[in-house]
């Protein structure tokens, strides 16, 4: 189900139910699941939302409406982050091949660049892949941000080193550090992030250091077992969400907030570098229910 669809079956369903009854509730859970919501979330959800119903005798569309923003507001968390001057920040993103890490990683540096006066270094991390390194360093030449990067093959850890001591060197700075992703050789990617992880967080300032997992926000469910194993590998600080647009119908944020305490930072709305926004859990609350009320 497409997204337009899918919003449309959450309009059709609270503006034309017969009523709050049991079999609007379990329409209500059917169509949660199908926004990518999970079944245990889902579950939880309409569990939640018939026993509040019941006790506050609640009957209207409206009012279950509310009920419902109130209960996905607590599960869903978002975050800021931002550099502090003086400083020395470092943003790891990490993530699967596929998911737009090194596109993210230019737009992320984009967007700091144009509300920061601290300068913004990006680091090509992903030595594995060679088309990584001249995919970053051609957003770097079309935007202006400086790029750190060694030759194929080369150890990683070293890339965010020297990314971090070309920003030590002007007295603070943003270290934005691309990642591999190669999950099928899921035991040397975890080693390789490990020993990254360990130098980033030896270089960059106290607090300043964090590590946020980019998500291609259309693969639902399988974006949240990748979560899982990134957050079990090296632990997460925080989502990007990429092609959140028209075709992701976003519910993974859902299960992400209640199962892994996991806020989103960021999404990715189209391919221009602009487009590029801090997460509004209100924005999505809209967007995912299609402002039926």
């Amino acid at each position: 189900m497409k997204k337009n669809k899918f919003v449309e079956s959450i309009k059709k369903l609270f503006k034309g139910s017969g009523g709050i009854d049991s079999n609007f509730f379990d329409d209500l859970t059917d169509t949660l699941i199908e926004g990518d919501i999970g079944v245990k979330p889902a579950c939880e959800i309409i569990s939640i939302l018939e026993k509040t119903c019941r006790d506050k005798k609640i009957s209207g569309e409206e009012f279950v409406f509310e009920e419902l923003r109130n209960i996905f507001s607590q599960w869903i968390k978002s975050a800021s982050y931002i550099p502090e001057e003086g400083a020395v920040s470092i943003y790891l993103l990490l993530g699967v091949n596929g998911t737009g890490k090194t596109t993210t990683a230019a737009k992320m540096a984009c967007w700091y660049k144009e509300r920061m006066k601290i300068p913004v270094v990006l680091a090509a991390a992903d030595t594995f892949r060679a088309a990584a390194i001249e995919q970053l360093q051609f957003h770097g030449g079309k935007t202006g941000v400086r790029v750190v990067a060694h030759q194929h093959g080369s150890d990683p850890s070293a890339v965010v080193f020297d990314a971090a001591e070309a920003v030590r060197a002007v007295g603070q700075g943003l270290v934005i550090a691309d990642t591999a992703g190669r999950l099928h050789n899921r035991e040397n990617l975890v080693r390789e992030l490990q020993k990254i992880d360990r130098i980033a967080s030896q270089k960059a300032s106290p607090g300043c250091y964090k590590k946020l997992l980019v998500l291609d926000s259309t693969t639902g469910q399988n974006g949240f077992r990748q979560a899982e194993v990134f957050n079990e590998a090296v632990g997460i600080d925080g989502i990007v969400l990429t092609k959140y647009d028209s075709t992701a119908k976003g519910g993974i944020v859902v299960s992400i907030g209640k199962e892994l305490n996991l806020p989103v930072v960021f999404v990715g709305t189209g391919e221009k570098y602009a487009d590029f926004s801090p997460f509004s859990v209100e924005s999505w609350f809209d967007d995912f229910f299609g402002k039926v009320n």
